[in-house]
């Protein structure tokens, strides 16, 4: 049987990369993301290439019930779901007080809210049958806070930390729960929020294809954190040894030098 793969935020960057991985691996795909229309370009050219069956919903998945409505539209067409990939986020670069309270809480919406329903939505059935499969797309982001990016910063920390918890509870069901935390990567994200020129860029980016290639196999050996890159790694662990409130300095300072 072929299993079948949800992406979120599939039409770019990251989640397109992803969506790349584990079609050369004869997934079959549900791709969501919010442009219907490079969403279909993405389903032509992967059916094309790896002759696989592509599945697209274009939805924006900030709002609270948009979840539970993509759900409905598997559950209604007989789709199941053997691995998730919760990829779709953004980030917004300035000083906290002077950003709009829309893309502040749209942050938290989309970066945990749904990402929390749709793992919810998915590990029932995946409990049910024992097996399945979530890789949650995280950050480095998330091992420290960040001026000037403080409530992204915050949101990949939950993601974090939520995926160690679920992959610890569910760990003798046959499932596995992964978070995959790459540094700056060279995609629209630094675009979006306005922060694609720092030296975290200049200095830790890495490229998408990269990434998710190490997230899929880091996945696929089942660990629950998968950080890519030797830099990211050697960066993660090194603050742990370092005074926090350093450790916010530095990045501040490396944030602010654009």
């Amino acid at each position: 049987m072929v299993e079948t793969a949800l992406i979120t935020g599939a039409s770019g960057g990251i989640g397109y990369e992803l969506a790349k991985q584990f079609a050369s691996h004869h997934y079959h795909l549900v791709l969501v993301a919010r442009s219907e229309g490079t969403l279909l370009d993405v389903k032509v050219e992967l059916e094309r290439l790896y002759e696989i069956k592509v599945k697209t919903i274009a939805m924006d998945l900030m709002p609270p019930d948009a979840a539970n409505l993509l759900w409905e539209q598997l559950e209604d067409s007989g789709t199941g779901i053997h691995v998730l990939v919760n990829n779709a986020g953004y980030g917004a670069y300035g000083p906290f007080a002077k950003k709009e309270q829309e893309a502040l809480l749209g942050m938290v919406d989309l970066n945990i809210r749904a990402l929390t329903q749709l793992t919810r939505l998915a590990l029932p059935a995946m409990i049910e049958r024992g097996s399945g499969k979530i890789l949650n797309v995280a950050s480095t982001a998330a091992f420290q806070p960040g001026p000037m990016m403080a409530v992204y910063y915050a949101t990949k920390a939950y993601v974090l930390s939520f995926t160690e918890a679920i992959a610890n509870e569910v760990r003798d069901q046959g499932i596995t729960v992964s978070a995959l935390c790459p540094g700056p990567t060279h995609t629209g994200f630094g675009k979006r929020a306005s922060f694609h020129s720092s030296l975290l860029f200049d200095r830790f980016g890495m490229d998408a294809e990269a990434v998710a290639r190490i997230g899929y196999e880091g996945m696929m050996r089942g660990q629950t954190m998968v950080i890519p890159g030797i830099k990211n790694r050697l960066m993660t662990q090194s603050i742990r040894w370092l005074p926090r409130k350093l450790v916010t300095d530095i990045v501040r300072k490396l944030q602010e030098q654009r």
